[in-house]
């Protein structure tokens, strides 16, 4: 099977799940966190629905530099926004690496601050870095939800509150 392709089948996957956990989070609770060392729900939920653009920047750039191009997460004010943002980051990363070809996967990709280097990948590992990175913070946020006696939806097999799995 080809690569892309194969990544781009994980991505639909991983995306089918995380659209089900981001449909969860309540507006009224944006600026709930569980310890003061924690994200607020805002925060995880606006990152996981950023994280698909990291693919763009595996397939269409060299190094992300935030010495040279600061950080600002996206201002979302309802789960309205929050789900529009999602699709939009999706349809992002997968119309990128639709177009990427394979050889360029196992070329050197660079997240740096600066001189300070964080972090050095092909771009096909930080395409799996990413998936992984998904499943990751909505793993978090799941916690996130049941702390708030929110119910939330099976992700590889039903959860405890999923009866229609």
């Amino acid at each position: 099977m080809d690569i892309i392709k194969m990544f781009l089948e994980e991505f639909e996957q991983e995306a089918q799940t995380t659209r089900k956990m981001l449909a969860m989070v309540p507006t009224e609770k944006f600026d709930w966190q569980p310890h003061p060392k924690s994200m607020t729900v805002k925060a995880l939920a606006s990152h996981i629905a950023e994280l698909p653009t990291w693919i763009t920047y595996a397939v269409t750039t060299d190094e992300l530099d935030f010495g040279t191009e600061p950080y600002t997460p996206k201002e979302l004010k309802t789960n309205t926004e929050l789900m529009a943002f999602f699709e939009a980051s999706l349809e992002d990363g997968a119309s990128h690496l639709t177009a990427a070809k394979a050889e360029i996967l196992s070329e050197p990709w660079v997240l740096r601050n600066g001189e300070q280097i964080y972090s050095t990948f092909t771009k096909g590992s930080l395409i799996r870095h990413t998936l992984s990175q998904i499943i990751h913070h909505r793993a978090q946020l799941g916690v996130f939800l049941r702390l708030l006696d929110i119910p939330i939806p099976g992700s590889y097999g039903p959860s405890a509150d999923d009866t229609n799995f």
